[in-house]
């Protein structure tokens, strides 16, 4: 009787190793598995990450190339702009020295006057004098 209860208990020493064994190489390879799922997870995560990246550094380079344009087309209308202003004051000032011919020389002899440098001033038939500075 000794014998068989010494053989049940071997047998169930036996079982319990062998139980423990598969139970351990489950989990391991449970384990495993959950691990390769992670690691799947973390780089589906990590690659649509980048990619939510690159689509917003894309919109913000497209912000601001629009934005330069916008500068761009502003600043040239202000040119238009300034350039028809000049224009109006080159008509009224136009406007305003014709039939002033007596002014207009006033104006020539008082810069020829007031640059540097020797002058020589010879008048001739048209009106417009040569000048001429020599050091």
């Amino acid at each position: 009787m000794k014998r068989v209860g010494l053989m049940f208990a071997l047998c169930a020493l036996l079982m319990s190793v062998t139980s423990c064994y598969d139970f351990s190489r489950e989990q391991r390879l449970k384990d495993a598995e959950n691990n390769g799922k992670a690691t799947l997870v973390e780089a589906e995560n990590s690659k649509k990450a980048m990619v939510e990246q690159a689509k917003a550094e894309n919109e913000s380079a497209t912000l601001q190339a629009e934005a330069k344009i916008k500068i761009a087309k502003a600043e040239a209308q202000a040119e238009v702009e300034r350039a028809k202003g000049v224009a109006e004051a080159n008509k009224i000032i136009g406007e305003s020295l014709k039939g002033n011919s007596e002014y207009l020389k006033y104006l020539q002899i008082d810069a020829i006057r007031n640059s540097k440098g020797d002058k020589i001033y010879v008048p001739t038939e048209a009106g417009i004098p040569i000048l001429e500075a020599r050091k």
